[in-house]
C-alpha cells in the first residue's frame, strides 16, 4: 500500500481554527512570560557563585531580565505590525503620512515616545516593526529618540529629583529634539541607507491575493513571515548588544565622570556626551547617578547631556540598529542627535 496519500495529509496546512487558537495561545504565554521576568532574571542569577549586588551579579540579573523582554516585545511588536501591514502596503502608508499630514507625523512620533516606558534597546523592535511597515524614516526616527529620552518613567524620577521646573523644561527640549532630529533626517532622503534586507522588505507587495481574496488568517500568516524574517535575523545581535550593556552595568566611574562634569571648560558638555555613550542603563537607572554628579557639585546642564546620551544613544542600541541600519545612517543619526543633545547641555549651563 502507497503512502503517499498518508504524506500527503500530513503536508496539508493548518485549518482557521488552528492558527486562531495557536496565536492565541502563545499571545497568552507571551504574556505570562513578561510578567515573571523580574523573578526569572533572580532565579538565574541565584545559580551563579556570585553576590546578587555585586557587579557581576547586577551584570548577570541585568541581562537575564532584558534579553527575554526585548525578545519578546521584539517578536509581538512584529508580528502586530506584519499583521497590520496587511491592510496598509508600504505605498498606502506613505502616501496617508506624505506632503501635509507628514509634518504632524513627526511631533505625534515623538508623543508616542514619550508614553512609552521603553529603554533604547526597547524601543528598537517598535522602530523595527515601524520601518518593515513602510512608515517614513525621518517619523521612525522621531520616536526612536523620545522614547527612552523622555520616557514617564525617567520623567518622573527627574521631577522627584530636581523639581518640576527643570524637568518641563528638559522634557521640552527633549521633545524638541526628538521631533526636529527626526525631521532634518526624513529630509535627508536616507531611507538609502537602510540595510538591503529591510528595503526588500518595505518595498515588497504582501501577499499575492487581490485585497478582496485575503482571509484575516492569511493576515496572521503575514505577521508569523515577519516575524520569521526579522526576529531570526536580529536576535543574535539583541544578545550581543545587551551583552554588552550588561558587562558595563554598574561598573560607572563617578569619580572620573565628576571631573569632567563639575568644570565650567567649554569641552566638558561633548566629554560628557563621549562617556555617556558607551554606558548603557534605562532612565531609571541613570537618575542615580545624576542624583549622585548633582550632589557631588556637577554642572546641570552638562549632567544632563550625559543622561539623554546614556539613554538615546548607546552603545548596545546602535549595535542591534546595526541589522537595520547601514553604519552611515546611523553615524548620521548619531552626529544629528548629539547636535541637539550638545545644545541643551550649554543652554542648560547658560540659563540655570
Amino acid at each position: 500500500m502507497s503512502s503517499e496519500p498518508h504524506e500527503g495529509h500530513l503536508k496539508q496546512p493548518l485549518s482557521d481554527r488552528t492558527w486562531y487558537a495557536g496565536i492565541a495561545g502563545l499571545a497568552v504565554l507571551g504574556w505570562l512570560a513578561y510578567g515573571q521576568l523580574v523573578p526569572f532574571s533572580e532565579w538565574i542569577t541565584a545559580q551563579f557563585p556570585v553576590e546578587r549586588h555585586s557587579h557581576t551579579g547586577e551584570a548577570i540579573a541585568f541581562f537575564a531580565y532584558d534579553v527575554p523582554k526585548v525578545l519578546l516585545l521584539l517578536t509581538g511588536i512584529v508580528f502586530v505590525t506584519g499583521v497590520l501591514r496587511s491592510w496598509f502596503s508600504p505605498e498606502k502608508t506613505r502616501s496617508i503620512l506624505a506632503g501635509k499630514r507628514e509634518i504632524w507625523g513627526y511631533p505625534l512620533a515623538a508623543l508616542l515616545g514619550v508614553f512609552t516606558p521603553f529603554c533604547s534597546c526597547s524601543s528598537v523592535p517598535l522602530f523595527i516593526g515601524f520601518v518593515s511597515a513602510g512608515i517614513p524614516l525621518g517619523v521612525t526616527f522621531s520616536f526612536l529618540i523620545a522614547g527612552p529620552m523622555v520616557g514617564p518613567v525617567g520623567l518622573g524620577l527627574l521631577y522627584g529629583l530636581v523639581g518640576w521646573k527643570i524637568a518641563t523644561i528638559y522634557l521640552v527640549f527633549g521633545f524638541t529634539i526628538a521631533t526636529v532630529s527626526g525631521f532634518v533626517l526624513g529630509k535627508m532622503g536616507l531611507e538609502r541607507f537602510l540595510q538591503d534586507w529591510v528595503r526588500e522588505m518595505t518595498a515588497a507587495p504582501v501577499g499575492d491575493l487581490p485585497e478582496e481574496q485575503i482571509t484575516f488568517v492569511d493576515r496572521l500568516k503575514t505577521g508569523a513571515e515577519q516575524v520569521r524574517e526579522i526576529v531570526g535575523k536580529v536576535w543574535i545581535w539583541v544578545l550581543v548588544g545587551i551583552g554588552i550593556g550588561a558587562a558595563i552595568h554598574g561598573y560607572v566611574p563617578e569619580a572620573m565622570m565628576l571631573k569632567i562634569m563639575g568644570g565650567e571648560a567649554w569641552w566638558s558638555v561633548p566629554a560628557a556626551v563621549v562617556v555617556g555613550v558607551p554606558m548603557y542603563t534605562n532612565a531609571a537607572g541613570v537618575i542615580p547617578i545624576v542624583e549622585a554628579l548633582l550632589g557631588k557639585g556637577a554642572a546641570l546642564g552638562t549632567t544632563l547631556a550625559f543622561m539623554m546620551s546614556v539613554i538615546a544613544l548607546s552603545l548596545p542600541e546602535m549595535i542591534i540598529l546595526k541589522q537595520v541600519l547601514t553604519l552611515r545612517l546611523i553615524a548620521i543619526f548619531i552626529a544629528v542627535v548629539s547636535v541637539g543633545i550638545l545644545a541643551t547641555g550649554y543652554l542648560f549651563n547658560f540659563l540655570l
